[in-house]
């Protein structure tokens, strides 16, 4: 049985979720995402990739600011939705939106809750070394990701994964799982568990701030700061090219055999050594430039075994 979905969505991960649902046959009677804001050199604005996806399909799309106003949740509840899905959206949702859809309002989550609530999930569970996170989908309450539980998806970390590898895979492994929860719902058998009281931890939103490499770390943790933080923003490190320090973006890297003083290069492959152990530099990208393999790099780039980098 088909349903009336209200989505609910803003960034690139959310798109494959709302392709999948259009394409199982369900009514999508609107689309609420960001409002565009000013991007690129131009400062054009933009509009989400969920709005685009939207209006390829025709469908009627909303960007309020907030939800929080009786003429939007009274807007909301005129599209008598049977259901809202939630991925990524960017919005608090009041206990009116929430209520408002006979089925409630269901929340794609990536991560393997009650583990890494909040902003960014993907890339806290990678820089924290995880060895394996997942989806979910769950019922929304008030609470920051606090709903119970109804459908679970696992996935491995593999070891030399980035946040955009990782990214790409759970998108399409959460729009598989939430047609099958829409499918269980339209039969009225979605049901949930509370999540666990205990393991409960916060992924705070992403700080440029903390993108400098530490090379006082063990190799295990800079090898996980740098595929944490890959593509976006980057975790960078100063090298001395051209008689200047510049700054480099390290895209991927891997672990690697070796040991010397923090930040020095030990071999001709961009091996660093770090706090304990090592890890080889395996694509960077220098500011203006394009995403460069090691091998690339080095033929542009005087880095010599003995240099330092900070």
């Amino acid at each position: 049985m088909s349903l009336r979905v209200v989505f609910m969505g803003t960034p690139e991960f959310a798109v494959p979720t709302l392709v999948e649902i259009i394409g199982q046959g369900h009514e999508v009677v609107a689309v609420y995402t960001q409002p565009p804001r000013p991007a690129g050199r131009g400062m054009a604005e933009r509009k989400s990739p969920v709005h685009e996806t939207a209006e390829r399909f025709g469908i009627p799309v909303f960007t309020p600011k907030s939800l929080k106003g009786a003429d939007e949740q009274e807007a909301f509840a005129g599209l008598d939705a049977d259901v809202a899905v939630v991925v990524a959206y960017g919005l608090i949702l009041p206990q009116a939106i929430l209520d408002a859809p006979r089925e409630g309002c269901l929340n794609l989550h990536a991560s393997l809750l009650p583990r890494w609530r909040g902003a960014a999930p993907i890339h806290r569970a990678i820089m924290a070394g995880d060895a394996e996170t997942g989806v979910m989908v769950m019922r929304m309450e008030t609470g920051l990701d606090t709903g119970p539980v109804a459908m679970v998806e696992k996935i491995a970390i593999a070891p030399d994964i980035t946040t955009g590898d990782l990214h790409d895979k759970l998108a399409r492994l959460g729009a598989d799982l939430m047609v099958r929860a829409l499918a269980a719902a339209s039969r009225g058998g979605l049901d949930s568990v509370p999540q666990a009281e205990e393991g409960v931890t916060y992924a705070a939103k992403i700080d440029k701030g903390e993108a400098r490499i530490d090379w006082t770390l063990p190799a295990s943790r800079v090898h996980d700061h740098i595929r944490g933080l890959s593509p976006f923003p980057g975790a960078w490190c100063e090298m001395t090219l051209g008689g200047k320090a510049e700054r480099v973006k390290v895209l991927r890297s891997t672990r690697a055999e070796g040991s010397g003083a923090p930040g020095t290069v030990l071999d001709d492959q961009l091996t660093i050594a770090c706090g304990d152990g090592a890890v080889r530099l395996v694509e960077v990208q220098r500011a203006g430039g394009k995403p460069l393999r090691a091998g690339e790099f080095l033929r542009g780039a005087a880095v010599a075994p003995g240099d330092v980098v900070g």
